[in-house]
């Protein structure tokens, strides 16, 4: 057992360092469009499946409540939350259709989405993030292996080349959170 625990935080340190050092700029951009949206008055619309979908509510919760510092909240909201919604739209209109739907009640151009798909293709994912370009928000996705096909619909891609989904979802969070320490520090009017 011990020897497993080695190997798994060998691996993601190796696959973190990698995917840091070749991602800071791509980051860093998406970080200053955050801030951008934010100090206008915009929000950030989060949102994907399972793990994904815990991601996309554990950083609302932090933009929202606070990350390191007090600070004012950030309009921000996970669109994997409302169980209603959820299923009613599932049901009434199919589960592929189960983001679009808030993104066109809630989204607004300048918003920003964040997409997050360890394949890029699950399709009410996909669906979203071309309803999200279409009304003008700013578009953010998290991947793992290749990207899928979400890389070419979002113009901030951050693919972790990896097919490990504990390993892609390890690197998700820290990109959030490194996402959250950048605006914390960088915004203006906090």
């Amino acid at each position: 057992m011990i020897k497993s625990v080695r190997r798994t935080v060998t691996e993601s340190l190796q696959l973190k360092q990698s995917f840091f050092a070749a991602n800071e700029e791509k980051i860093a951009a998406l970080a200053r469009d955050l801030c951008r949206a934010l100090e206008a008055d915009h929000k950030i619309l989060l949102f994907g499946n399972g793990g994904s979908a815990a991601d996309a509510q554990h950083l609302a919760a932090e933009f929202i409540g606070r990350f390191q510092r007090e600070r004012r909240p950030l309009a921000a909201i996970a669109l994997t939350t409302d169980t209603s919604i959820l299923t009613s739209v599932g049901n009434d209109y199919g589960y592929e259709q189960v983001f679009v739907r808030q993104l066109q009640a809630l989204g607004q151009s300048g918003d920003v989405a964040i997409a997050i798909s360890t394949s890029g293709n699950s399709a009410n994912v996909l669906l979203a993030a071309g309803a999200a370009r279409e009304i003008g928000m700013v578009t953010a996705g998290f991947t793992g292996i290749d990207g899928g096909k979400l890389g070419s619909l979002v113009q901030h891609h951050l693919n972790v080349p990896d097919k490990s989904t504990a390993r892609v979802q390890e690197i998700h969070i820290m990109i959030g959170h490194i996402l959250c320490e950048l605006v914390d520090t960088n915004m203006k009017g906090l």
